[in-house]
C-alpha cells in the first residue's frame, strides 16, 4: 500500500505541475521562436521540467558518467537502450541538445504531448512504414539544423533489462546523413520503474553511461545491419559492465 501511495502522489505532483510548467513552456516558444528555431532554450527548460520528476525521488539515485562526450557542435545520432518510461527523463538529466523520437501516442498526452510538439521532436507510428519513411526524413531535417536525433533501436522497452537486437531506422540515418554515432546506456531503470508496472519499488540505483562517439569513419563501409550489431556490442559489453560493477558494490 505504501509503494502505491508514494507512486501515486508522483504521478499527482507530475500532472498537477505540468500545467504550470507548459505555460512557462509556451511562453518560451513564444519569445523565443523568431531567433530560435531549433528551440534550443525551451530544450534545456525541457530537460529541467523532466529532470526534476527524477530529482524529488531520493530514492532513485542517478549516477552519470561521461559528460564529457556529449556534442556541443557536431549533431549526432544518439542511440540508447530502453528499460523503462523512465528512461527519458533520465536521459533529460543529462542537459543537451537534441529531438527526440517518440511514438505518435505520447504527443497525445495533455501538457506534456503538447510540449513534445513545441520542441519539433520527431513523431513516430509504429508499424506504419509511411510514418517510418516521415521519421527519417524528419530526423534528416534536424541534422541538417544543427540538432542531434535521439533514438531508442530497440523500438520498445525490454522487459528483462538486456539490450534487445537494434532496428534498423538510426542506422540508416547515420549512414545517409554521414553523421557521428553517440551510444548511451542506461542501467536499474527497470527496476525503478519496470514495464507494465505503476508502483514505486524502492531505493534503486540508476546508472547511465555516455559512451565516446562512433566516428562516421569507423561504420562508413559498414552495411546498416553491420553498424547495428557493431554498436549493440559496444553498448551491450557497457550494460554488462555497469552490472557488474553494481553488484559488487551492494554485495
Amino acid at each position: 500500500m505504501k509503494q502505491r501511495l508514494i507512486a501515486a502522489g508522483w504521478f499527482t505532483f507530475v500532472s498537477l505541475t505540468s500545467v504550470l510548467f507548459f505555460l512557462i513552456a509556451l511562453l518560451i516558444w513564444i519569445a523565443t521562436w523568431p531567433l530560435d528555431r531549433r528551440q534550443v532554450v525551451l530544450q534545456q527548460f525541457t530537460c529541467f521540467w523532466a529532470a526534476l520528476y527524477t530529482w524529488i525521488v531520493p530514492a532513485w539515485r542517478i549516477r552519470i558518467d561521461g559528460r564529457e562526450h556529449l556534442p556541443r557542435k557536431t549533431p549526432h545520432v544518439v542511440v540508447s537502450n530502453h528499460q523503462s518510461l523512465l528512461d527519458i527523463l533520465v536521459l533529460f538529466n543529462l542537459f543537451f541538445h537534441f529531438k527526440f523520437v517518440s511514438k505518435i501516442e505520447i504527443f497525445k498526452v495533455p501538457l506534456i504531448g503538447w510540449n513534445m510538439y513545441l520542441n519539433k521532436y520527431v513523431r513516430l507510428t509504429r508499424g506504419d512504414k509511411k510514418s517510418v519513411a516521415k521519421m527519417l526524413e524528419d530526423c534528416e531535417k534536424a541534422l541538417e539544423q544543427g540538432s542531434s536525433v535521439l533514438i531508442f533501436p530497440e523500438g520498445t522497452r525490454s522487459p528483462d533489462g538486456q539490450i534487445k537486437a537494434f532496428k534498423p531506422g538510426a542506422f540508416i540515418l547515420a549512414l545517409k546523413m554521414k553523421a557521428p554515432i553517440l551510444p548511451i546506456v542506461i542501467s536499474g531503470t527497470n527496476a525503478a520503474l519496470p514495464k507494465y508496472s505503476i508502483n514505486f519499488h524502492g531505493r534503486t540505483d540508476i546508472h547511465m553511461r555516455v559512451l565516446e562517439p562512433i566516428a562516421y569513419e569507423s561504420f562508413a563501409h559498414l552495411t546498416v545491419e553491420e553498424t547495428a550489431d557493431m554498436v549493440r556490442g559496444v553498448m551491450t559489453r557497457a550494460h554488462d559492465e555497469i552490472k557488474t560493477k553494481t553488484s559488487e558494490i551492494s554485495g
